[in-house]
């Protein structure tokens, strides 16, 4: 069994709980009760990018739950570099295959809309997770938190360190990703209504690199000398802000949040030059993506609240937005890095 967080410690907000749906719950497992049938059911997932911790911890969900559920085949592959065509290549593929159910984390939304509708022509059941096509037909998105949840802790626990006030910065990854620019919307209302005297000064994109996101992060020290607060808005960029702050020997005086994964964040946190890691249980969302998967390949139709697994047991379904909800956000820090092995 891996380890689990506590929910004590959840970032909850009014956001991540007020979803709509009806009131009827499902309360079959599917992992205990073989649910599926006969038949199995091939469920396909392609990350923005694949041998990153974040991508394999779902990868290592979505097979134990293929597992759990024992009539499911879970399929993954993504490109080598955070780059749309090539994933769309992959998502061709796939097309070709056949597969039951495929599900994308789409590195750009726009342009792999056209190919989830193609997926759908040729009878494949299609389905987002981690990142959002919004406009495609997708069925359902498989969602970590709610952008509120995640931009509002982002920006509290930044602040927190900061006192309040301050410039800060934010190193982001790709520039079409519908999930980190949400978030960073987010961020910036809530900057500015909750902390007045915090300023963002600068957005930088660097891609899915962490050595480039390093150097991002101390260009925009160099060229902002007051900047005290640096976020990392995606896993590679979150040790990247930290190891820069580290590098220039400004730990206690810039500080750091961001969207790590708690093993690569683990010596960022215990040495001080990152304040927390905002994310969630990423095996669970890989978990959860591969049972949505079996779900929408069969036809069958989400409950408003979903017993998945044994720890998924009240996962919250929003008719409106076809948005399952892993949970709200969690706040990783250096005496709770441990409870996680990935």
């Amino acid at each position: 069994m891996r380890p689990r967080f506590p929910a004590a410690v959840a970032l909850v907000t009014t956001a991540a709980i007020a979803l709509t749906g009806c009131t009827k719950k499902n309360d079959t497992d599917p992992a205990a009760t073989g649910a599926f049938g006969n038949k199995t059911y091939k469920v396909a997932f392609v990350p923005k990018l694949q041998g990153v911790p974040y991508f394999e911890a779902m990868n290592s969900g979505g097979k134990e739950a293929a597992k759990a559920l024992g009539n499911v085949e879970w399929l993954y592959q993504g490109p080598t570099q955070a780059d749309a065509a090539a994933q769309a290549d992959i998502v061709r593929s796939y097309i070709q295959q056949k597969v039951d159910a495929l599900i994308v984390a789409p590195n750009d939304p726009d342009s792999m809309a056209p190919l989830l509708q193609q997926a759908k022509d040729a009878g494949i059941h299609v389905a987002t997770a981690d990142t959002d096509a919004p406009t495609s037909v997708r069925e359902v998105f498989v969602n970590q938190a709610t952008a509120e949840g995640i931009g509002q802790g982002l920006t509290d626990a930044l602040l927190t360190a900061m006192g309040g006030k301050g410039k800060y910065a934010i190193v982001s990854c790709g520039q079409t990703a519908e999930n980190l620019n949400s978030w960073i919307e987010v961020q910036r209302a809530y900057t500015k209504e909750k902390y007045p005297d915090a300023q963002i000064v600068d957005i930088v994109y660097a891609g899915e690199d962490q050595a480039r996101a390093t150097q991002m992060a101390t260009d925009l020290m160099n060229a902002h000398p007051d900047l005290t607060g640096l976020v990392g808005e995606c896993t590679s960029s979150a040790p990247g802000v930290a190891q820069a702050v580290k590098d220039a020997g400004k730990i206690g005086k810039v500080f750091t949040v961001g969207l790590g994964t708690p093993q690569a964040m683990k010596p960022y946190l215990q040495d001080k030059s990152s304040t927390a890691a905002i994310l969630w249980d990423v095996e669970n969302l890989g978990y959860l993506t591969a049972w949505a998967g079996a779900q929408i390949a069969q036809g069958k139709p989400f409950a408003a609240t979903n017993n998945v697994s044994s720890e998924l047991s009240a996962v919250t379904y929003d008719t409106a937005k076809k948005m399952l909800l892993l949970g709200p956000a969690l706040a990783i820090t250096d005496k709770n890095v441990d409870q996680f092995n990935y």
